[in-house]
């Protein structure tokens, strides 16, 4: 099923939460008969449907995915991936106080669960909740079966951006890039960074090392434009703006560009 990620085209003080579905690993209550060693027929069940449930909240079909998700409950009410895409549904239908609620299930189930605890503090943070968005995110990474810590130090650093904390943000973004040293989106908050604080050299650094691992969108290729523009470098500013008008003709940033309002954005 597909998982939902950060990409450097997506906006940039976005965090990602993932309907993601895995074999449960919450010691609560084994999945596994006894008797037979296979995956008991009600967890299976359940399994199933979460994982329908997961493709349909991609699809952004939130009714579908909404009845399977009560399906994989029906099935086996102690499914902690289950209440985790339950929240993720609750949450894109605005009903807060139920996704905060199957949230908490979920990790009541397994406390150390890497995707609800990501997910919870996508939610948190969307809601202005900055540090105890933080702590989740955190928590995700202290477990060491998370395959993807940098997914969570990246909404970190975007969570405490939007909370103010530059110093902050740049510590989780340096720590995503520790574990993935060509992760795109830390690299291109780094370079937006610096290039707040007029650190410009930085922010090339930071932005030439994006280029070369990653296709650009046009928030970068925006920065590249005024970046360049700061440094004297018109050659290069006017490659940056070629190919953002080239690759993203009716993006707000090639509106931005055509009319010169480059202002706005420092």
């Amino acid at each position: 099923m597909r998982i939902s990620r950060i990409i450097v085209t997506a906006a940039c003080l976005a965090v990602s939460a993932c309907a993601t579905q895995r074999a449960d690993d919450s010691a609560l209550n084994s999945p596994v008969s006894p008797t037979t060693g296979e995956e008991k027929q009600e967890r299976a069940r359940a399994r199933i449907h979460t994982e329908l449930a997961a493709s349909y909240y991609d699809l952004g079909n939130m009714g579908v995915a909404l009845e399977e998700v009560k399906e994989a409950l029906g099935a086996d009410p102690d499914y902690g991936p289950a209440y985790n895409v339950a929240a993720l549904i609750y949450a894109r239908l605005k009903e807060d106080r139920l996704a905060e609620q199957s949230f908490q299930r979920a990790l009541s189930i397994n406390p150390s669960d890497f995707d609800t605890l990501n997910n919870y503090g996508s939610f948190l943070c969307e809601r202005k909740q900055v540090q105890e968005a933080i702590k989740h995110f955190l928590a995700a990474v202290r477990n060491p079966l998370y395959p993807f810590p940098d997914r969570s130090y990246v909404n970190a650093g975007v969570c405490a951006r939007r909370g103010g904390d530059l110093a902050g943000a740049e510590e989780y973004f340096q720590a995503a890039l520790k574990t993935r040293p060509a992760h795109p989106q830390a690299l291109y908050q780094l370079a937006d960074l610096y290039y707040a604080r007029g650190d410009y050299a930085g922010a090339k650094g930071y932005l030439g090392r994006l280029t070369q691992v990653s296709q650009v969108g046009p928030e970068a290729l925006w920065l590249g434009v005024r970046l360049e523009r700061r440094l004297g470098d018109r050659n290069s500013e006017a490659s940056y703006a070629l190919q953002l008008r080239n690759k993203f003709p009716n993006s707000r940033e090639t509106r931005a560009l055509n009319a010169g309002q480059y202002g706005q954005y420092e």
